[in-house]
C-alpha cells in the first residue's frame, strides 16, 4: 500500500515475490500461524523504518551484500517479531529495491495483506472493505476529525484512543487495526487517502484466487507450503488454500481453482476404469 501501488521494475517484482511468500507461509501454517500477529509485527517494523531513514538506506543499499543486510535486520528484530514475520522481512531485505522508500511501502503492504487474510478467515473481508470506505468518508467530511488525525497534531496515544472510541465494538477488529495504522503512520498522506488504499487492497483480496483441495489425509504444514508455492507459480499470483479431508478419495488429491479442476485421486481413476468396463 502507499507508493507500492506505483512501484516499477525491480521494486514491483520484489513486492510481488514477498506477497506470494506471505500467502504460502500463512497457508502452510494453517490455524497455527496467526495473521493478526504477523500484521501487527509488520506494522511495528514500519514504525521502526519510518523513524530511521538511515536504516532504510542501509537495508536497501546495493553496495551492501545480502548477507550484511540480513545480518543487520536479524540483529535488530530477532526475538522481537515471530519466525514467519522475520523470515519474510529477511526475504524483503535480500531483494532489490529501486528506492529506499519502496522497502517500507512493501513492509506495510504485507502487513495489510496479513490483516486482510485474518478477516478472510473469519469471512469479514466484505465488512472490512465497507467499514474502511465509510470511515474514510466520515474523516473526509469532518474538519474536526481531520485535524485530530492530522500529522501536525501530536499525541499518538490520543489518536489511537480516539480511533478505539469511535470504532471499538462497532467495526470488525481488522478494521480497527487498519484504521489505527492509517492514523498513526500516514507518512505524508492524509488519513482518508491511506484508508482508500486499504479499501482497494480489500477489494483486490476479494478477487484473489482460491484453491480448494480435497485429500484423503490432512497435509503437513510443509506439504501445504509446497502445494501453495506450486500453485502460486502456476497461476502467477497469490493463492489462498482451503483443504478438506475426505477418506473416500483413497489417495492423491483433487484441486479446484476457479472453474479448473485437476483430479488426481485414486477414486477418480477407479471411477474412470468402471465407466470404461461398463461401456
Amino acid at each position: 500500500v502507499g507508493r507500492a501501488w506505483v512501484m516499477r521494475g525491480v521494486s514491483r517484482d520484489s513486492l510481488h515475490h514477498g506477497q506470494r511468500r506471505l500467502a504460502v507461509l500463512l497457508a502452510a501454517g494453517g490455524t497455527r500461524t496467526d495473521p493478526v500477529r504477523v500484521g501487527e509485527e509488520f506494522f511495528g517494523v514500519v514504525g521502526v523504518l519510518a523513524d530511521n531513514p538511515g536504516l532504510r538506506r542501509a537495508l536497501t543499499d546495493p553496495s551492501w551484500s545480502a548477507e550484511a543486510r540480513t545480518g543487520l535486520v536479524t540483529r535488530l528484530f530477532a526475538g522481537r517479531i515471530g519466525a514467519v514475520t522475520l523470515e519474510l522481512l529477511i526475504e524483503l531485505v535480500r531483494a532489490r529495491w529501486s528506492e529506499a522508500g519502496d522497502l517500507i511501502e512493501a513492509v506495510e503492504t504485507l502487513g495489510v495483506s496479513a490483516v486482510l487474510s485474518a478477516a478472510e478467515r473469519s469471512e469479514r473481508v466484505d465488512a472490512v472493505e465497507d467499514e474502511l470506505f465509510r470511515f474514510a468518508r466520515v474523516v473526509a467530511g469532518d474538519p474536526g476529525l481531520r485535524d485530530a488525525f492530522s500529522a501536525r497534531t501530536v499525541g499518538a496515544e490520543r489518536k489511537a484512543a480516539l480511533v478505539r472510541r469511535l470504532l471499538e465494538g462497532r467495526a470488525a477488529p481488522e478494521t480497527l487495526m487498519l484504521v489505527e495504522q492509517a492514523v498513526l503512520r500516514p507518512r505524508g498522506l492524509r488519513v482518508e487517502q491511506v484508508l482508500h488504499r486499504f479499501v482497494a487492497a480489500a477489494a483486490e483480496r476479494r478477487t484473489q484466487l482460491v484453491a480448494h483441495v480435497v485429500v484423503a489425509v490432512a497435509p503437513t504444514p510443509k506439504q501445504r507450503e509446497r502445494l501453495t508455492a506450486a500453485l502460486c507459480r502456476l497461476y502467477g499470483r497469490p493463492i489462498r488454500l482451503t483443504v478438506d479431508v475426505d477418506p473416500r478419495v483413497v489417495g492423491g488429491m483433487r484441486v479446484r481453482v476457479g472453474g479448473e479442476v485437476v483430479d488426481g485421486t485414486v477414486s477418480s481413476r477407479l471411477d474412470d476404469v468402471a465407466r470404461r468396463l461398463a461401456g
